[in-house]
């Protein structure tokens, strides 16, 4: 058996308090340590893993994370962060020097973004930080994903022009995931809950027109 894709969680809570999701409820902080990773380098390899992205919570408030890096990139393992975007400045250096792209989660354009994220300033904290690898590495790859609900639907097109002027090379969007025990929701949500994130009628209605005035110029890695 081979598993050429490896999605780790090195850092258990995360640095902002989406409206979809329930991470930051989390107040026990656990990390993958470097000794974990020793312990599976050999597996590791005989999988035959050709990519590790670091999920969360946040990877990059892991404690060392790029001494987990360290550990995989001689294997000739393509490494991909998934971050909030908020401490991407901190790490610009690191980043660029041990990581292979990172994918921002961008929820809208600026007021949209912070109000989702319920972190004041989220928005230019993540542009100050791709701006910062930038000016390390100009043609460092930085890409987002936009998860689509009820706060953002109207604003597919205005998320995908904040991508570009952030001088992001892509965006990709996925659904809000309202039913599973996935987010730190060990029983799930219950119908209300749903429906704080969910579409109703008129939203879809509004979500096909946002579709529909995309432009297909491969900016966007998802057909319509």
């Amino acid at each position: 058996m081979k598993v050429p894709i490896l999605i780790l969680y090195p850092h258990s809570r995360c640095n902002c308090r989406c409206v979809m999701c329930d991470i930051w409820k989390t107040t026990d902080a656990q990390e993958i340590t470097a000794a974990d990773l020793d312990r599976h380098a050999a597996d590791i390899e005989a999988l035959g893993v050709r990519w590790v992205v670091f999920s969360g919570g946040e990877p990059l408030m892991h404690s060392d994370l790029f001494r987990l890096c360290a550990r995989l990139r001689p294997l000739g393992i393509q490494l991909t962060v998934l971050s909030t975007g908020l401490l991407l400045e901190k790490h610009a250096q690191a980043i660029v020097e041990h990581v292979d792209e990172v994918i921002v989660s961008l929820d809208g354009p600026p007021d949209v973004h912070d109000r989702i994220r319920r972190v004041p300033g989220a928005f230019e904290r993540m542009c100050g930080g791709v701006r910062a690898l930038h000016r390390i590495r100009a043609d460092f790859p930085v890409a987002a994903r936009c998860t689509v609900q009820k706060q953002n639907c109207r604003h597919l097109a205005a998320t995908v022009q904040a991508a570009r002027e952030m001088g992001l090379r892509s965006i990709s969007f996925l659904a809000a995931d309202l039913t599973s025990a996935a987010f730190n929701r060990p029983v799930g949500w219950p119908p209300e809950r749903q429906a704080e994130v969910a579409l109703d009628a008129g939203e879809i209605t509004a979500l096909e027109r946002e579709i529909d005035a995309l432009n297909e110029d491969g900016f966007i890695l998802e057909s319509p």
